[in-house]
């Protein structure tokens, strides 16, 4: 049976957000099984980039793991950030930067539809399933909000008035892209048990 389970990821907002999620399993991160190297994600799609790390971490740390690649992509500006979406505003991945040069390139644009995407790849016992979730909704203007991470500030899901930043954790939770691609995790992790 499985209950203990690692989610590939050093980010703390990611990690505290899954742990609520999945409050019947004990989710490790990538320090609580002694992994400090960066994880390699050398692909273009989140998809791949997904399933290297969930590889990588299960491969070299024999462990049951789950990782995830997301990305928001504005429709306007054909996609991006995409794939590129922590490191849009430059190395170091600093969602002010982030949001800031996404806005710019944005501009007074009319057409602001956008969309967060988490792709997660489970691998268990060597067997690997992917699961996607999405979020869709508009790019704000500019920033509002202090909660959440990344671009939550900027990002309003359709149906709402307010970002994903002026949300409690709780509503964000239930209906955001890690939430959905979650959800269809634990669907999986029952299945396996």
């Amino acid at each position: 049976m499985i209950t203990k389970i690692c989610f590939a990821t050093a980010n703390a907002h990611k990690l505290g957000e899954v742990k609520k999620l999945l409050p019947e399993y004990d989710v490790l991160g990538l320090t609580d099984i002694g992994c400090s190297e960066s994880i390699p994600e050398d692909f273009e799609t989140l998809k791949e980039n997904s399933l290297q790390k969930a590889r990588f971490v299960s491969e070299k740390f024999g462990v049951d793991c789950f990782a995830d690649d997301s990305g928001l992509e504005v429709e306007a500006l054909h996609g991006a950030p995409g794939v590129h979406s922590a490191y849009y505003g430059g190395p170091e991945r600093d969602a002010q930067k982030n949001m800031t040069r996404l806005l710019r390139d944005l501009g007074g644009a009319s057409n602001r539809k956008a969309r967060f995407v988490t792709v997660i790849t489970l691998i268990v016992s060597g067997n690997a399933y992917v699961f996607e979730g999405e979020l869709r909704g508009t790019i704000a203007e500019a920033p509002r909000g202090s909660a959440g991470f990344g671009y939550d500030p900027i990002f309003i899901p359709d149906g709402e008035t307010r970002t994903i930043a002026e949300m409690s954790s709780d509503e964000k939770n239930r209906i955001s892209h890690r939430a959905v691609a979650v959800q269809k995790l634990v669907d999986q992790l029952k299945v396996l048990i």
